[in-house]
């Protein structure tokens, strides 16, 4: 995957600010999220990360108006821009759905395998925001489907059939609409899920180059902590719905705190060839054998 060929100061601009207070979802009329608080801030990485069913993917969900809270107060601002804040309502009365989808995308979980579509008539499922019922015309689209496909390293296989696709190859394809969808802020639920190695490392490459180079602020779920360390200005951690811990990755990814939060031993240290930390959970048998340090 390539870093793409727009320059930064063009990207900056376009970049939101989007934030969230008094997160409170329910299902079933069971709260699974209490009075969450997040911002994604432009030119920023945010890891949301916990265990399973800790609300991570709920949460992110909720920040773009896919699931409805009992509570939420939600903004969308360029901070650069005076007046530039937008107030959003999650029945949509300030923004409507098509203007909040020009400002932030969202990758989801177990999208569908299409049939009967080429790559780039996937890719351009992203450009839908920018279109009216009456009408397909999108001055900008073919640019941004063609810069999509070269970003995920898709340009090879635009008119391949998706259905004919590894589970690896569609995934970077519906991260190809993502980015097709041109938007400031943009929402990634485990995007490294049925990756290989490579493009494990080659996504979170490019996240890393979308906010730093374009100025997007991305909110990110992930399960790998390393890759969270890796990746991520501002780690947010939760637990059973709420968040227990918000700041920089060295703050926030430590022992004492990981092995509280996930019911296991999680060793943490410095690796002393990137100097990134690094996080290791410790078994029954890894303990009795002794194969991993202890580490405070």
């Amino acid at each position: 995957m390539s870093s793409g060929e727009e320059t930064p100061e063009g990207r900056r601009a376009r970049g939101h600010q989007l934030a969230a207070r008094d997160v409170t979802v329910a299902y079933d009329g069971t709260d699974v999220v209490h009075q969450a608080a997040i911002t994604l801030r432009p030119g920023e990485v945010t890891a949301l990360v916990g265990p399973n069913g800790s609300g991570k993917s709920t949460l992110l969900r909720t920040l773009a108006r896919l699931q409805r809270p009992r509570t939420a107060t939600l903004t969308l601002a360029r901070p650069a821009e005076p007046g530039g804040e937008e107030t959003v309502t999650v029945d949509g009365l300030a923004l409507t759905a098509r203007e909040f989808a020009r400002r932030v995308a969202l990758l989801t979980q177990g999208r569908p395998t299409p049939g009967g579509l080429t790559v780039r008539d996937v890719v351009e499922f992203g450009r839908y925001p920018y279109r009216s019922r009456w009408t397909r015309a999108d001055a900008d689209g073919a640019d941004a489907v063609r810069r999509a496909l070269a970003l995920t390293d898709l340009t090879d296989l635009a008119g391949r059939g998706a259905e004919h696709l590894s589970g690896g190859q569609l995934q970077r394809v519906w991260l190809a609409s993502c980015l097709a969808q041109d938007t400031g802020v943009l929402l990634l639920d485990e995007p490294t899920t049925y990756l290989d190695l490579r493009y494990q490392v080659e996504l979170l490459d490019l996240v890393r180059d979308l906010a730093d180079g374009h100025g997007i602020a991305v909110g990110v779920v992930l399960h790998d902590l390393d890759q969270a360390a890796a990746v991520a200005d501002r780690i947010t951690l939760l637990r059973a719905g709420r968040i227990v811990a918000d700041g920089a990755p060295e703050d926030v990814l430590t022992s004492d705190r990981l092995t509280d939060t996930y019911g296991i031993r999680v060793d943490v240290d410095t690796d002393p060839l990137t100097g990134r930390l690094r996080t290791r959970a410790v078994g029954r048998h890894h303990a009795r054998t002794g194969r991993l340090s202890t580490t405070s």
